[in-house]
């Protein structure tokens, strides 16, 4: 149960209130927004929640138990505020958003009523309507390890420990022209072997996804330069000249991990456990039963 500020709670507890609701969004890359239906711009907890692009929140239903609860937001695309290109670029994906209950005459006198993160964002003419989901929504996230051929850790982090700023493990290059939306010609990678950076990761550090990085799952070599496929669609939003500096990738397999960065013994799969092909076969006569590793 969520209490009241002394000073809000007699405010409310008056004949006359005079409220607002504010609501804080604080991207992944640091950027913080505010927004308040109220006419005039609010203060809340340091951040300026502005009017002037017209938010409106709709209701969102309490449920019990562990179901995620969903709301959401409107409001208009507004280049000062919510650009549709930032949308579009996936910069305000999985956004924390705060709502809080305000008194306008008093600001000081506030509620924070929910911390919701944004889901899926629809755009129509010239209006956003974007989903909040409720920290229930982490329940649905795979936690602890899976028991797999494959390792589960990513590349360069505290459990893997191969070191990605190493030169032989990262790359520059400038884009000579797009391909298509998901293929686009680089220069400058010519030192390193073709397929060194399939699996790997891409930070744009210039153009219209400058900060963005995008999984890069293809890495060949032609004869004006080298070829990055990217998952997802970025073709739309980078030009010629455009620089992105690329690290190298792993296929999470422990071939790859020991022969390509020598770092089996950090390997956090489990490359000899029996596929479902093995426990579902029927036992063969000479199947050795011996406790060794029966995949090779």
């Amino acid at each position: 149960m969520k209490e009241l500020p002394n000073a809000l709670a007699v405010h409310l507890a008056g004949g006359e209130t005079t409220t607002a609701r504010c609501w804080r969004l604080l991207r992944g890359d640091g950027t913080v927004l505010g927004f308040t239906d109220h006419d005039r711009m609010l203060v809340v907890e340091g951040t300026d929640c502005a009017p002037t692009f017209g938010a409106d929140g709709g209701e969102m239903p309490a449920r019990l138990g562990a179901q995620v609860e969903t709301g959401e937001i409107l409001g208009f695309l507004d280049s000062d505020a919510i650009a549709e290109d930032d949308i579009l670029l996936g910069r305000y994906d999985g956004a924390r958003v705060e709502t809080w209950l305000v008194n306008w005459t008093a600001p000081e006198q506030r509620l924070l009523l929910r911390v919701d993160t944004i889901g899926e964002i629809v755009r129509e003419d010239g209006i956003f309507r974007a989903e909040l989901r409720s920290p229930q929504q982490g329940l649905n996230v795979t936690r602890g390890r899976l028991y797999q051929g494959l390792c589960d850790a990513e590349l360069g982090d505290a459990r893997c420990r191969v070191d990605l700023d190493l030169p032989a493990h990262r790359g520059h290059a400038s884009v000579i022209r797009v391909i298509d939306p998901f293929l686009v010609l680089v220069s400058g990678l010519g030192g390193f072997a073709e397929g060194w950076f399939g699996f790997g990761t891409g930070r744009w550090g210039s153009g219209r996804r400058d900060g963005l990085a995008d999984a890069v799952l293809t890495h060949r070599r032609e004869a004006e330069g080298d070829v990055l496929g990217f998952a997802t669609r970025v073709g739309e939003w980078i030009a010629a000249g455009d620089i992105i500096a690329v690290t190298a990738g792993c296929d999470r397999r422990f071939a790859t991990c020991k022969a390509k960065f020598a770092n089996g013994v950090n390997f956090r799969g489990f490359p000899h456990i029996p596929g479902s092909d093995y426990v579902l076969r029927h036992p063969r006569r000479g199947d050795a039963m011996d406790g060794r590793a029966v995949v090779p």
